[in-house]
């Protein structure tokens, strides 16, 4: 299909702004800077180092021969199942292909593993034949803690399985990484390498995303001369108006800028998986300086006066099996003149264009917020405070405890003295329910909720959090957020610390009704998880953001629906 053009239903104050701002951007010559890497596009930093990614399909198309092989290594029957293990841009790409295309006759069925929550791990490794499981650990730097720790797991439980582990894990890196050195040693079956100059988040069309497409058995070749059709209608000599990258990184970013903030992604049902990918790349790319495109993924669509004023609809429509619900809804929100932007897909073999026309928007939305959108700043401080927690339990055996400001059954709350403070003093009463409204009611217009969970990420799970969102969005009229860690530290943790201090959080912790031991290590799968929310927590406080954590004992998924229950009586008062 030949790449579209977002259709655009705006506001007329929102049209002419989006409208002069894409004139100013080609009397600027933008398009050309940004294919030309010029870094002054941005903040003048070190924007032009991460610009790989505008060639790399090109590349792929020039050079296929190493996904030709990965493609017959997965044809050959040796493997039922091929396993990624990776975290942010190293996983969600395969997640979404995995996702929406499923299990292709004659290839391994593709899973990822992006959580170090024991339980999880667990349910992976119980539906696996390890004998007949090819393990992909995917790390940009070679260096990032979870792959390294499912690296670990997997290969003592591969070796004590069937003996020879090597011949059953490959890995995709960067050039001189320290785990291409490991995969060397190792005598891993084969080492596939990404493009240092591209950033993990707009890696899905390089290795790290095709790669695992090959393996699974998509036509990788096909995949990518699709994308390229949309890196031409992204060209540097194509007006802004007639771009589809430009345009919708324009309208993203001058929305922002006059307070539609809260990205809403509205998705088919056959291209949903796309959304988390989304939440990467557009979070972690503007979420920082203060600033932010919050996105929110995977939030029932309501009526148009369930919602505040900071609101931009992004309506990813298949046209081949669209949904009528979500077309009538959708259809409401435009007669109400909730600002909307339609990107129609008629052809899931075409889903490469929406990886690369996002990529471009998420350039250019950066230009409009005045950000570099490549780095990644408090991630890094999240990774910081992650690991001088491990290093403490390696040497003293134990993390830091706490003691809770309240307590009830099998749920406790943990904050820091400035939350507490304030919390007390909004208190209606001394209960679950009470506190848990003190929290909620911080949440002011232009506010944003979000659920950090640390548990397994499961149906039954996820349905539990849906239910707290939408309490709290309909007595709030709040955009409201749901990850679950340590995976969101990937992905919208950076615009949790890093943009604007409009998130009002509730970090839910577990107790692991069982752990994995990491081999060689005193850590296990559980302490990393408990240190990871741990840094999580502290760099949110140290941020001054309005964050509660609920710690759930006992049986988690019951604990959960319990948080569930009260947080929709707090919401409702």
């Amino acid at each position: 299909m030949n790449p579209t053009l977002p259709v655009l239903y705006l506001s007329a104050k929102l049209r002419s702004a989006v409208d002069h701002a894409l004139t100013a951007w080609d009397a600027a010559g933008n398009t050309l800077r940004l294919w030309a890497r010029d870094s002054t596009l941005w903040t003048g930093a070190d924007e032009s180092r991460w610009l790989g990614w505008l060639d790399v399909i090109g590349e792929q198309l020039t050079d296929p021969g190493h996904l030709a092989g990965v493609a017959a290594l997965g044809r050959s029957g040796e493997f039922d199942d091929a396993v990624v293990l990776g975290m942010g841009g190293s996983s969600l790409a395969p997640e979404v292909l995995a996702s929406t295309f499923g299990a292709q006759p004659g290839f391994p069925r593709l899973s990822i593993l992006d959580s170090t929550d024991p339980a999880q791990a667990r349910a992976l490794e119980q539906r696996l034949n390890l004998g007949r499981t090819l393990f992909v650990v995917a790390s940009k730097s070679g260096s990032t803690l979870e792959p390294n720790v499912f690296h670990a797991y997997f290969w003592e439980r591969v070796r004590q399985a069937a003996g020879d582990a090597g011949s059953r894990f490959l890995a995709i890196t960067d050039p001189g990484s320290p785990f291409a050195r490991v995969a060397a040693e190792a005598g891993f079956r084969l080492t596939l390498y990404g493009v240092p100059e591209i950033g993990g988040r707009f890696s899905a069309l390089s290795n790290f995303g095709m790669v695992p497409a090959a393996l699974m058995g998509l036509d990788a070749g096909d995949f990518l001369a699709r994308a390229d059709q949309m890196a031409r209608a992204c060209g540097a000599a194509v007006p802004a108006a007639r771009n589809p990258g430009v345009m919708l990184g324009t309208v993203l970013g001058v929305a922002a800028n006059q307070g539609h903030d809260k990205m809403t992604i509205v998705a088919s049902p056959a291209l949903a998986a796309l959304g988390a990918w989304l939440e990467q790349l557009i979070a972690e790319s503007t979420g920082k300086e203060g600033k932010a495109i919050i996105p929110v993924d995977r939030e029932p669509l309501g009526a148009p006066e369930e919602y505040g004023a900071d609101r931009l609809f992004v309506y990813l429509r298949y046209s081949a099996a669209p949904d009528a619900r979500q077309d009538a809804a959708v259809a409401a929100l435009r007669a109400a003149g909730r600002p909307v932007v339609e990107l129609p897909a008629g052809d899931l073999r075409d889903l490469g264009q929406e990886f690369f026309r996002w990529e471009i928007a998420t350039a250019v939305a950066g230009h409009f917020l005045g950000i570099n959108p490549f780095n990644q700043p408090d991630v890094e401080a999240s990774k910081i405070a992650t690991r001088q927690l491990t290093e403490a339990y390696e040497s003293a055996g134990a993390l830091p405890g706490g003691t809770p400001v309240f307590e009830q059954g099998d749920v406790q709350l943990f904050t820091d003295e400035e939350n507490a403070a304030d919390l007390r003093a909004r208190l209606p009463e001394e209960s679950l329910a009470g506190w848990l409204s003190a929290h909620v009611h911080r949440l002011t217009p232009g506010d944003y909720f979000g659920l950090l969970a640390y548990v397994e990420m499961n149906p039954r799970h996820e349905e539990l959090l849906m239910r707290m969102r939408l309490a709290v969005r309909a007595a709030r009229k709040a955009a409201t957020c749901a990850g679950f860690g340590p995976r969101f530290l990937h992905s919208t943790g950076q615009a949790y610390k890093g943009g604007p201090n409009t998130g009002v959080f509730l970090q839910i912790t577990c107790e692991d009704e069982a752990d994995l031991p990491i081999p060689g290590r005193r850590l296990t799968f559980g302490v990393v998880k408990a240190a990871q929310a741990q840094g999580d927590f502290q760099v949110l406080a140290e941020r001054r953001r309005r964050v509660l954590r609920a710690h759930l004992r006992g049986a988690v998924t019951g604990a959960l629906s319990r948080l569930a229950e009260a947080v929709e009586v707090a919401a409702s008062r």
